[in-house]
């Protein structure tokens, strides 16, 4: 089981922490959410707990629940610039289908 950052995802996972002023990194879970059934979810993490699965990339940690992992194997975060839009992608291997709107998917 593995997930990454890309370069562009750790720098901003950074800049984000450093303007909050702590954190240990941020967390990637699966909720059930949107018309597809899955939904990525993005908090930061103050402290890891024992029950953590922790990966890291550039430097940058990304801290995923045991329920979670199981969706989101070989997966890539990577944040991107469209425009005047940016935000984080997530390169899932596993996703079989996506909602029209890109909000949510399934596996």
């Amino acid at each position: 089981m593995a997930i990454s950052m890309t370069k562009a995802a750790a720098r901003h996972v950074r800049r984000s922490l450093d303007r909050r002023g702590k954190g240990a990194g941020v967390r990637l879970v699966v909720r059930t959410a949107g018309c597809s059934g899955l939904a990525y979810m993005l908090e930061f993490v103050d402290e890891v707990v024992a029950e953590d699965q922790v990966f890291e990339s550039h430097g940058e940690k990304v801290i995923i629940d045991h329920k979670s992992l199981t969706y989101l194997d070989n997966t890539e975060l990577d944040f991107i610039k469209e425009g005047l839009n940016e935000g984080f992608k997530f390169n899932n291997p596993n996703v079989r289908g996506e909602c029209g709107c890109g909000e949510s998917f399934n596996i």
